[in-house]
Order: structure tokens, then sequence, then C-alpha cells
């Protein structure tokens, strides 16, 4: 008998494993992610919606010891009030549903609309209000809610739970032939609700709406109840009801409105010329409380000259509210409109010395034309006070709004040469917020920024890797990290190193925390002397700060930091707590797991976390802050325990260059040492760090999904690659093929069943790496660069840039022109060598492509099918760098997954590998059908 114990276990072992599902693609419909997690402010409940199969939301609301208290199907967009009592979530018709509804050409105002769901967390009640467009809810402080409308609805109708919707307030029969419509023009009707005693108050046509973050004041701006009437801005003070139109003019055009914080003043920039003049006379208005008309502050007669008041530039308040910030701008360029079509002439001239590209200014146009100068009003004597200008137009302000100093800058000087050097030099000026003056100018300064008192400014040199900071007083410049390593000891491009950041300065500026490669170094910003705080790089540990208060200005330097782990050597991560007066370091959690997300509620200690592994989904957490007691709050994915998964480790090999690398090599769950496995090689850069990465089946933009093909029987291997700049294809394969002949060696890959796959700079180096070897049976390559030349001069669709940068100093590493160095951009380019290629290739790349211009696919393609290579192309019209539109992803997993299994595991050959998908049949007849499968 105690022999036949452990066959016995091992028999249910292996008819566990065999009864388990191999992973398909209409599985990925079956998979929940999380979206929205979020902790009610006093920690005692949570709320997420779990998306299923990228389509439905189901929001459920959870107490912390992980008891579901509220749920609800169609749901997302959760939102706690400030006192916990209630959630508000947006309730939306079923996607199919829908799409069902497009499908029979229902227009756009018919489809559904979304419902307004409020529960109560005392009563555990829910009311649900219909046509709901927006809803806004007050900062830090609760009550209220107000929530914009749709058209009023007519008749009342019942949801898909048998309930009666709340109609929408009831639309009154207007008399006139043309009642006013609500519009984007003519503004929504908002209702304000009192969330405890459900008291309502219906605004008309309103335009604008907005809460004050902790003073108890709602302001908002009507077109009217008619077109004469009621016009208007209101403030409400909502403690006593009483409400008072603060500015009124027929047919105004408000902008900005902006409260301070206590709500005792409100701006906002207001049109009341009804005329279509193209030089809008905007005004700058302020309310103040006590008051009953709102004050003009500044007009186009006031502003300085030639300079207008915008409407776009950003109203806000200075902390201690004793200034106004608001927006100037340059009078727009006036067109001439009596021209005609046939009279316009439309040319691009594009000149060799203008700062930014044409194509650059294209795409930057409308923020271009719409650009503003921010500028200071200080309330008590209403003097104004220019920040930044058309010579400085970028600004920051110290102290939120308090300081006296204001940083502002310019590119424009460095426009010209960043698009081959990869980065942009300034010039700075500090200004006195009180006098206007200049306090300090730099020139062709790194980026630097305000220190949080603004005592300092501060930034990080890449020239001569250094942090450094100016002393605003005295203009003194201390270099803080000169000599020592507080850049990326791992760079292996053709720039300057990057530093490893800055987790911020404590209290009153006293010192600056920066960071070295593992450690916090404590910084005195006038002296420059320097400590480390932790001990991380004796066990190859990264500590970094976690800033738990989003509305934090300094580190505490007598509180306990939060600070999480990483260990380079086993990816394990975690949280440690850090006091910084005793620098007593007290590890909270760790483990070979990927932590992260970690948030705290605003108003009590409760954290919220996730938790992850290749095959633990990151599930939500929750525990005090010191992680003694965790709480397992949701379950998104338990069908998991009924596919087979698989499981990932580090590996160990050696360049061929003799460099120590390492690897992620991933096994199905079921694995046998013994059998022989098709083997998929999929990489980029470096990727171990992502060991403990969860990788759930879903159909991905431009990877393979390592779940997905384990489960059907593939090994991956992911090699991390170094690179020698100057040669980035050497160095692909100097990493990959010895990392791959090491797997070989552990016996159990089919060496004749070897594919591999990779995206933009992975499909780079993959159409490089088939140029000089064989040892790949089947290839995918996504938005490939086979000619480095070509490439250089091409654009960056989506920024507009130029791609010299790129191959001067970033990711192509090549280190210089193509007329420095034309042997290494001709080495470096696969299409020199494209005749020695052996390997079929999958080639996806799409005509809207923003990063990797999809001629360099095409100029692949038709070379290979120029020499009768086997090699087909994808284009997914109109998507970008890859498909993000769901259909086109699925389609893209699909025809990936059939290209691999016909060569790497002899499954038939689909259709489309066959005979093509005609342009006749495009959008119609897929091909996906597999030959000789048909019943």
């Amino acid at each position: 008998m105690k022999r036949l114990f452990p066959l016995f276990l091992l028999l249910i072992s292996i008819s566990v494993f065999a009864q388990k599902k191999a992973l398909d693609h209409s599985d990925y419909a079956l998979w929940h992610t999380i979206k929205g997690a979020t902790l009610a402010p006093y920690g005692g409940h949570v709320l997420y919606s779990l998306e299923k199969g990228e389509k439905d939301n189901f929001l459920k609301v959870k107490n912390s010891q992980g008891n579901t208290v509220f749920e609800h199907e169609r749901s997302s967009k959760g939102m706690f009030t400030y006192d916990s009592d209630y959630v508000l979530f947006t309730i939306k018709a079923w996607k199919d549903s829908v799409i069902a509804m497009k499908s029979r050409k229902v227009k756009k105002k018919d489809l559904p609309k979304d419902t307004l769901g409020i529960l109560n967390l005392k009563t555990n009640s829910v009311t649900k209000i219909g046509n709901v467009k927006s809803y806004k809810l007050p900062e830090e402080w609760s009550g209220y809610v107000a929530y914009q409308l749709e058209e009023i609805t007519k008749k009342k109708e019942k949801d898909d739970d048998g309930e009666e919707e709340k109609d929408s307030v009831p639309e009154k029969k207007d008399k006139k032939k043309n009642p006013k419509k609500v519009g984007k023009k003519t503004g929504y009707h908002v209702v304000l609700r009192n969330l405890e005693t459900q008291k309502e108050d219906t605004l008309k046509f309103v335009t604008h709406f907005t809460f004050a973050k902790k003073g108890k004041w709602f302001a908002y701006t009507s077109t009217g109840i008619d077109k004469e009437a009621d016009a208007g801005a209101y403030v409400i003070h909502l403690e006593n009801g009483e409400k008072t139109k603060i500015h009124s003019a027929k047919k105004a055009k408000y902008n900005q409105l902006q409260f301070s914080e206590s709500g005792k003043q409100l701006g906002f920039v207001v049109d009341t010329d009804t005329t279509k003049i193209q030089v809008r006379p905007n005004a700058l208005y302020l309310w103040t409380e006590g008051k009953e008309m709102a004050e003009k502050l500044v007009d186009s007669e006031s502003a300085p000259k030639g300079y207008l008041v915008s409407s776009d530039g950003e109203v806000s308040f200075s902390k201690d509210e004793s200034k106004l910030f608001f927006g100037l701008r340059k009078p727009p360029i006036v067109k001439d409109t009596t021209l005609t079509d046939e009279e316009i002439v439309n040319v691009e001239v594009w000149t060799y010395d203008e700062p930014q590209l044409y194509t650059v200014q294209e795409l930057q146009l409308k923020n271009d034309t719409i650009r503003s100068y921010q500028t200071a009003i200080h309330l008590k004597n209403k003097k104004l006070v220019p920040l930044a200008t058309a010579e400085f137009p970028n600004s920051e302000l110290g102290d939120e709004g308090n300081a006296t100093y204001a940083l502002v800058g310019t590119t424009k000087p460095y426009e010209l040469e960043s698009q081959w050097k990869g980065y942009r030099e300034n010039d700075y000026a500090v200004i006195n917020t009180v006098t206007g003056e200049t306090k300090m100018e730099v020139k062709k300064s790194p980026r630097m920024m305000l220190s949080p008192k603004a005592k300092f400014t501060f930034g990080y040199n890449a020239i001569d890797s250094t942090w450094f900071t100016y002393d605003i007083d005295s203009k003194a410049y201390t270099a803080l990290t000169k000599g020592k390593v507080f850049y990326d000891e791992l760079n292996d491009s053709p720039k300057f190193p990057s530093p490893y950041g800055v987790a911020g300065f404590t209290e009153n500026d006293a010192s600056i925390i920066l960071y070295d490669r593992y450690d916090l170094w404590e910084f005195d910003p006038k002296s420059g002397s320097g400590n480390r705080l932790t001990k991380g790089r004796e066990t190859k540990t990264r500590y970094r700060y976690v800033q738990l208060d989003e509305e934090e200005r300094f580190l505490n330097p007598k509180g306990k930091w939060l600070l999480s782990t990483f260990n380079e050597e086993t990816k394990n991560s975690g949280y440690a707590s850090y006091a910084p007066k005793g620098k007593k370091m007290v590890s909270l959690i760790s483990g070979p797991f990927r932590y992260a997300n970690v948030k705290k509620a605003k108003l009590s200690d409760r954290l919220l976390f996730t938790k992850e592994s290749f095959q633990v989904f990151p599930d939500l957490h929750t525990s005090d802050m010191g992680f003694k007691k965790t709480t397992l709050l949701s379950n998104a994915n338990p069908q998991q325990k009924d596919y087979n998964w698989g499981t990932i480790e580090l590996v160990d090999f050696t360049s061929l260059d003799g460099k120590a690398l390492k690897g992620l090599l991933v096994k199905p769950e079921d694995f046998d040492p013994k059998k022989k496995y098709p083997m998929l090689v999929n990489f980029y850069e470096r990727s171990t760090d992502n060991l403990f990465r969860h990788r759930a089946p879903r159909a991905e933009r431009s990877s393979i999904n390592y779940s997905f093909y384990t489960s059907r029987g593939y090994v991956i291997f992911n090699p991390d690659v170094e690179y020698r700049v100057g040669y980035p294809g050497e160095s692909a394969y100097n990493c990959v093929i010895p990392g791959i002949t090491s797997m070989i060696e552990k016996g159990f890959v089919d060496t004749n069943n070897i594919g591999v796959q990779g995206h933009s700079w992975g499909g780079y180096q993959i159409a490089y790496l088939v140029t000089k070897t064989d040892i790949f049976k089947a290839a995918e390559s996504g938005a490939p660069v086979p000619n480095m030349i070509s490439a250089y001069g091409g654009i960056r669709w989506w920024s507009g840039l130029s791609r010299q940068f790129q191959y001067e100093h970033t990711q192509s590493r090549i280190g210089g022109t193509p007329w420095e160095y034309p042997a290494r951009y001709i080495e470096n380019s696969p299409i020199f060598n494209i005749d020695k290629i052996n390997t079929p290739l999958l080639i996806m790349h799409n005509d809207a492509d923003g990063h990797v211009p999809w001629y360099q696919g095409i100029e692949f393609f038709v070379s290979l099918r120029r020499l009768g290579k086997p090699s087909w192309f994808l284009n997914y019209n109109g998507e970008p760098h890859w498909p993000l539109k769901l259909q086109n992803r699925k389609d893209f997993n699909i025809r990936m997954a059939q290209f691999f299994d016909y060569y790497l595991k002899d499954a038939p050959k689909p259709v489309w590998m066959q005979r093509g998908v005609p342009a006749m049949e495009k959008g119609v007849n897929q091909g996906l059908e597999l030959i000789g499968t048909e019943e």
C-alpha cells in the first residue's frame, strides 16, 4: 500500500494536467481586467470595475474585509464622496446591444444614454437617474453632486433590471414653434442634488459648472432659459442656498470658471461681443464673497501692449488666495475672409534654418494658435505682473503660487539642433512675481525645476552627469553629484546617460533627496554635501520613495517613508518603512512577486495595492501601513485554474563577446523535460526585470502572448541584449544566438522548430538576424527598419520630428550620420543582405504608423517578394504603430498563431497564407480557414 500511494498521487497529478484546457483565441473574452480601483477616503470600502473581454464593466464595492456590499453590471467610473458615505457610478448599455443597434443604422442621438447610479452605503439603497452626460463631486467636502443631462426624456423607461429609472426633470411643453434646444453652444441642463435630502435644483442651459475644492460653493454659467433672459454667471452658497448672479450678458461666452480653494473667490474669462470679429475681446473677471457682481480686472484695453486676455489660458489662484493667475496671448493672425477657394494658395514652404521642422509646426498648429502666457494679478492692489512671455513661454510657479519667484524658460533657440541631438537645451529666467523684475538668467541649460518653496532651481546636466542647484537669492551654482555615479550605469546608447531621478525636497527646501542606481541620498542644496540614507548597493536592492499623498509637496524628515524595493538579482520586490531621523529601515513585505499600484486612503492609513507573478493575476489587496495583515479583495479570473498555464524562470548564459547575461524561460505548466518543444524567441532590449509580470490572455497589439503560447505547448525564451555603439545588429546576434544555443543544450528544445517574434526595435533586430542565421524556421517582424539610410531621413509622424536623433544618439545606436559612418548604416541595414534570408517571414506594418514610417515595411516586403522569399505583409488600415482596435488585434493574433503553428507544429496552412486575401475580398473573406480541415 505504501508503494501504491505515490503512484496514486502521480496518476491524480497527470489526470489534473490532462483535464486542463489549452487557451484559444475565443478565451480572451473570458478574462477580466481591473479598472478604476479606488479607496474610500476613510478606507472602509474599495470600489473597482471588472472589464470582461474588453467590453462591459461590472462594478463591485467591497468593505476592507473583502466582503461584497454592492455590485452592478454595465457600470464603471465609480467615485466615493469625501465623507465615504456614497458611491456614484455610470451605467452604460450592453456593448453588444449598442453594436447591434449600430448595425441596424440607428442614429447616434437615438443610441442608449448613460445612467447615473447613486449608492447610499449607509442604507445600501440605490438611485438611478437616466440620460446623464457627466457628473462632478466636490473634491474635499461632501453633500452634493452636480450632473449634466443629455436631452430630457419625455417618458419613463425601465432598465435591464426592470427597475424604473428616475425621469430626468420632466420637460415642459414650449408653446413656441422653435423652442430652445440643449447643445454644445446653448449648454445642457445641470441638476444640483443634495445627497442627504435628495432635493434637486435644475439649472437650465449650463455651459460650465464647478464646485469649490474646500468651501461649499458652486458656480455655473448659462445661456439662459430663452434667448434673452437669465443668461450669465452664477454662484450658489450651498450652506444657505443663496444664489447670486455675478455677471450678466446676452450671448456671452464664458471660459475658465475657477474658484479659489476656499470658494470665496471666483475667476473667469468672458467674451460679450456678439459679432464675428476674429480678434475676440475677452475680459478677465473676479468675484469675491460678499459682492453682488464680479469685477472686471483685465480686458483688451488694459492688457499689456501687444497682448490680449486668453480664453484658453488656465485661471487659478495661489494657495493663499492673494494672487490670481490667468493667460495672456498674442493677437491672432487675421485671415482675409473675402477670398474664395480659387484665390487661396495652399503651399507649404519649408526653410532649412527654421527652429521647428514644418511637420512639427503642423501638428502643433492648434496649440500654437491658442498659446497663452501665464500672468499674475495681485488681488490686494490689482497689480498685473507678466510672468511668461513670447520670449519665455514656459512657466512654473513656486510654493503653489505663494512664492515670490517663478521660473520661466524657453527651448526656442535650440529647437533646430534638437532634431539630431535628441534633447533640448533651455534658456531660463527667474521672475519676481511681485515686481516683475528678472532675478536671475541662465543660458543653454539642461531642464530645470523649482524647489517646493522656490528657494532653488535644480536639475540634471546630462553632459557632465551632474545634479545641480542654483540658490535664487545668492545666484550661487552648486554641483551636487560631480564625480559620483548618479547616472545610468547600464547606458549602452550613444547619448549622455540619464539620471536615476529625484524623490523630492524635505520641508522648507532644507535638503534634496536623489537616487543612484540603488539608494536614496540626501544633499544640502547650498553646500552640496551629501550622505547615503539606504544601503541597497550591498545587496543590489533598489529603493525608491513612494508618494502616498498626491498633494504632498515635500518629504517629512520626521515621519516614516514608504519605500518600494526591487532586487536586481532575484527580481523580488516589496515595500519597506524608513525613518530618516534615526535612519532605521524595516522590511514590511517582500517576495517573488511584483508589488505595485499602492495607494493610501485620503483620510486614513488604509492601503490598497496589487500583487502579481506570471501565475498570479494582479488582484487587489488591502492592508494597514505596516502590511501586518493583508486582505485579498478581488478574484478577477478564477477560471485560470482550468487552463494549462505556464511557469517562468531566470536563466543565465554568456554572449559571444563574453558578457554574462540573463534571460527569461517560459515553459508549459505540464512541461516534460524528456519531450522536445517548439520554441519561440521574443526579445527587445532588457526584459528580465519583468520576471514577475503577469501576462493574462488577450489579443496583444504587437507581441506574442506568453500565457497563450505556453498553454498550447510552446517554450518561450526572452534574452537580455546589451549593445555596442555603432553595431546594434551585431550586438543582437552576439546575445540572442548564444542564448538560444544555451537553451538547446538543455535538451528539451526542438532545434528544427524555433521561431522568433518582435516588434519595432525588436522587429528591426529580427530582420537583421535572419540575414545572418538560418536557425529560425519562421519569423514575425513587426514595424521593422530594414534600411537605416532611408529611415534616417524619415519622419516620426505622431510628433512630426525628424528621425535623425534616433540613429545618432538613441535607440538605433549608430552614433553618427550616414556621411560620417556610411559603413555602419550599410552593415546594420538588412536590406543590403536580404538575398541571404532563408527564413519565412510575416511582416506587420500599418499605414498610419507614427513611429516607424510604413514604407520601411514595404521596402522589406517588396524586396523579399522580388527574390521569391516566402513572406506575408499585414497592413491594418488606419492603425498606428500597432493595431489598437479590438477586432484588428484579434485578427493579428489569429494570423500570427496560424503562421507559427504551420511552420513550427506542422498545423494546416490557412487560406490567407496559401492565396492571400484579394483586394476585392478585403473586409469580407478573411481567409482564416485552415486548408484540409473542412468538413
